[in-house]
């Protein structure tokens, strides 16, 4: 109960701060297993998505968090947990640990993932380059659909440093989905998934 009535206020006051608009370009909001991936500007881009999303599709959503970030603090790893159901993920490689089995894992269980290529927060009007997880996960997931989105504006309701929101009109477009091609080698496709998100920004 405490779960759900943290969500409900977590997604008025996104909706309030934001408007958390959503605009489906290139596909519908359809419940069917997929992993959105968005450019990555503020720890609020988490937020902001998942607000964006209908009901129906964020109860079978999980976005993908910095573990060293979203569990520093016993509030925030409980807001992640248990409102967000989000995958973890550790940023920096450990032994033979695979960053991406988290991922992996939930990906098996049926669910939809967010996830950020970028691997970090960037401030530059474009993406920085995409890491090699998007390609791998495409590649050991060929049946899962791949969502590219474009978050608006986020940056300025909660810029890097800051801790009170500002309100901004937001919003998310999601475009057509990205398919990995027979023989399509990583670079080549982490380019065009990369200039699929980009193209989203002026739409």
């Amino acid at each position: 109960m405490l779960a759900k009535a943290v969500s409900l206020f977590l997604l008025g006051l996104a909706r309030l701060l934001t408007g958390a608009q959503a605009r489906w370009q290139g596909c519908p909001p359809k419940a069917e297993q997929r992993i959105y991936f968005a450019n990555h500007q503020s720890h609020a881009d988490l937020v902001m998505i998942w607000a964006a999303l209908p009901r129906e599709l964020r109860s079978i959503t999980r976005p993908v968090a910095a573990r060293d970030y979203w569990t520093r603090g016993r509030l925030r790893e409980w807001i992640t947990t248990a409102v967000f159901n989000a995958v973890y993920v550790d940023r920096a490689r450990t032994g033979d640990q695979d960053p991406l089995e988290p991922l992996a894992q939930a990906l098996e269980n049926g669910d939809s993932i967010v996830l950020f290529p970028e691997g970090t927060r960037g401030h530059a009007e474009e993406p920085q380059p995409f890491k090699a997880g998007l390609y791998n996960l495409a590649l050991r997931f060929p049946h899962v659909v791949l969502v590219p989105a474009w978050i608006a504006n986020v940056q300025r309701v909660m810029p890097k440093g800051e801790v009170v929101p500002v309100p901004v009109l937001c919003s998310v477009t999601f475009g057509a989905p990205v398919a990995l091609q027979p023989g399509e080698d990583r670079h080549a496709f982490l380019a065009r998934a990369r200039e699929a998100v980009i193209g989203l920004r002026d739409s």
